[in-house]
């Protein structure tokens, strides 16, 4: 046995049964990747961005409260 069966079959046993694999899976991925968002992750998105609206209107409530309240309170906690 030469190098050349040692080193060749295993090359061959590659890009007949892995390398068509390899090829067919990183164009799947790609192509997934160029759709953008499902539905479902869009759904998600546009929720948690209303939550987070939602949070900030709370947290400038709070602040504005706080500043009524006790105006040095940034002071004791920056």
């Amino acid at each position: 046995m030469d190098i050349g069966e040692v080193i060749g079959i295993p090359v061959i046993l590659f890009m007949i049964f892995v390398a068509p694999l390899w090829v067919f899976m990183h164009y799947r991925s790609k192509n997934k990747i160029g759709q953008g968002l499902s539905d479902n992750e869009l759904a998600q998105l546009n929720d948690l961005s209303h939550k987070a609206e939602k949070m900030a209107d709370r947290i400038k409530t709070l602040e504005a409260i706080l500043d009524a309240e006790s105006p040095r309170w940034r002071e004791k906690h920056d």
